[in-house]
């Protein structure tokens, strides 16, 4: 039997984004074996996933996964990842590597010099070119998310207001150049008018207390109440997904919603816009696309290093709450 290893950390959205991988190999390589390594923190993301037929867990020194992975006889490593973590796994197993080409020369060219040499290409093409040796191409199906049993009743547990229909906003995201600021989000929701549930980790249940009092009659604040499976599940049922550059915009694009990203010291450039093949009408994009300052870090930052955090503050309220309108409609 054909047996391959796909190796991803991190994180969220990143993993997400691996899925077409995942299914390509498995469905276009008779009878192959998929196995899928991570760490320990990111597991959840894949737990429930039908089409791995091991999933591997690591709590990153790699001692812990090493004995079993060698006794598994992989013909190669399908490395997603490209970090000194995963070279020194395809170097202790001794199998032939399909390593994903991470372009930081070029990223480091548009964060630094604001020049753009990267491939006009979804990340999720450019994973996919790993495998192209293999035989496996792109099926153009889109992304995946399984968010497991037990997740299917939580719109049960959301306000009746709510049970016809929400804007689902994903507040947080790992870096604070990322969020969009808490007084545009009230404006946001108040011009809106409509139910909102606000989603997050419980690092964002005290910003959703603040945004849920702007119109408390409107929205409810889930941030920290559910697992990750059921906030998915909660993005799944809703029927706009309001959304910065973060694990919770490919969630949503794995169930095809129609999706509002904002964009703030990141771009989409960078190849991780809402990925959505054949449905790209359903994502529309709000960034500010002439500051000179932009993209300032291709991951992002705790404050603006310019100190003004004109990526976020020159957006308009109004042009966010039509392109949520235009979806919903």
């Amino acid at each position: 039997m054909r047996k391959f290893l796909i190796v991803r950390f991190s994180s969220i959205g990143d993993i997400v984004l691996t899925s077409p991988v995942i299914r390509c190999l498995k469905q276009q390589v008779p009878g192959c074996e998929v196995h899928f390594l991570t760490r320990d923190p990111y597991k959840i993301v894949l737990e429930h996933h039908p089409l791995i037929d091991r999933l591997w867990s690591t709590s990153g020194d790699l001692e812990d996964v090493l004995p079993g992975l060698k006794q598994e006889g992989f013909e190669a490593v399908i490395d997603l990842h490209h970090n000194l973590r995963s070279l020194k796994l395809k170097r202790a197993l001794g199998v032939p590597g399909h390593s994903f080409r991470k372009l930081n020369i070029e990223k480091w060219m548009l964060v630094n010099l604001k020049v753009n040499r990267l491939p006009d290409l979804h990340i999720v093409d450019r994973y996919l070119e790993t495998v192209r040796s293999l035989d496996v191409t792109n099926d153009n199906k889109g992304l995946d998310y399984y968010s497991g049993p037990g997740s299917e009743p939580v719109l049960n547990r959301l306000p009746e207001s709510h049970q016809q229909g929400y804007l689902a906003i994903a507040i947080g995201a790992q870096h604070s150049t990322k969020i969009l600021p808490s007084d545009k989000t009230t404006r946001i929701i108040q011009m809106l008018g409509k139910p909102v549930v606000l989603l997050g980790g419980k690092e964002d249940h005290k910003r959703g207390v603040q945004l849920s009092m702007a119109a408390p009659e409107t929205t409810w604040n889930a941030c920290g109440q559910f697992s990750l499976g059921e906030s998915a599940e909660i993005i799944r049922q809703a029927s706009v997904v309001l959304t910065h550059d973060t694990g919770l915009m490919h969630i949503a694009s794995a169930f095809r919603k129609p999706i509002v990203s904002v964009w703030g010291n990141t771009v989409p450039a960078f190849g991780m816009w809402p990925y959505l093949p054949g449905e790209q009408e359903k994502s529309i994009i709000i960034e500010a696309k002439d500051l000179a300052c932009r993209p300032c870090s291709k991951i992002g930052f705790e404050k603006c290093p310019k100190s003004h955090f004109n990526c976020m503050r020159e957006l308009s309220e109004k042009e966010i709450v039509e392109a949520i309108l235009r979806l919903w409609g």
